[in-house]
């Protein structure tokens, strides 16, 4: 399969790009490395990825997302002082996502039916749950590393990175990077092996997390930096309530 038969992009806190990943005609899946981990090694793997991920609760930092070199984000998110900010861009469609306290705005100047571009007040009470615009614990991370990491079926410790495979088929929907199955609504058999190596910085925490090209699904990427910085947000003015349309849009592909 090609980036032809990726799907549309959606938007939730972070834009999402509905990526496919099923058989297409004439394409033949690139293989997957082998792995020799057995399931000790996995755990112990695993447990070293959650605990990379702690900061999220406990400072401000950036995190970047990259699709296929089609959709990017930047996100700079201050679980302790309630701030985020988060810029999507996507085939020249923007979309801005301020979140201050338990107030969420957005603007966009995607094509969204019966939505404008103007500044709009988002109810966080109708944003589906997946895609959950709040500061705790669990849904404060617009990188979405906590369904990545639930995700691993194999892997191993290489000195300060991890490395093995996804079970693309258990990932949740949600904020960061995303797979759907293709035609028929199935995913191929080897979605279930999908390969990633991500790497710790000394102090343990996740900084990087790569996801290469194979079984038919592009490249993605996350990374986290910029580790207790400031993180300063702007209420935009004249923000108007947003319409119901925009709701059902949210986190859905095109």
């Amino acid at each position: 399969m090609t980036r032809g038969a990726m799907g549309g992009i959606a938007v939730g806190v972070l834009l999402l790009l509905g990526c496919s990943v099923g058989a297409s005609g004439g394409d033949e899946p690139v293989p997957v490395p082998a792995t020799s981990a057995d399931a000790g090694a996995t755990l112990e793997a695993v447990d070293l990825l959650r605990s990379g991920t702690k900061f999220i609760d406990e400072t401000s930092f950036r995190v970047d997302t990259d699709i296929a070199g089609i959709v990017t984000t930047r996100s700079y998110v201050d679980t302790l002082n309630k701030r985020a900010v988060s810029t999507v861009s996507a085939s020249g469609q923007v979309a801005e996502i301020r979140v201050i306290g338990d107030d969420v705005y957005l603007k966009t100047n995607m094509d969204l039916s019966g939505v404008g571009e103007e500044w709009m007040s988002l109810d966080p009470t109708r944003v589906p749950a997946g895609f959950a615009l709040s500061f705790a614990p669990g849904k404060n991370d617009p990188g979405g590393s906590a369904r990545l990491v639930d995700a691993v079926s194999t892997a191993r410790i290489e000195g300060s990175q991890v490395a093995g495979t996804l079970d693309v088929t258990r990932m949740r929907v949600g904020n960061g990077i995303n797979f759907r199955p293709g035609p028929g609504g199935t995913f191929p058999d080897a979605a279930r092996n999908q390969p990633f190596r991500a790497t710790l910085d000394a102090e343990g925490r996740l900084v990087s997390f790569v996801i290469p090209e194979a079984n038919g699904a592009p490249a993605a990427s996350l990374g986290y930096t910029d580790f207790g910085k400031a993180v300063e947000v702007v209420r935009p003015r004249g923000a108007v309530a947003a319409p119901a349309a925009l709701y059902p849009q949210l986190g859905l592909g095109g």
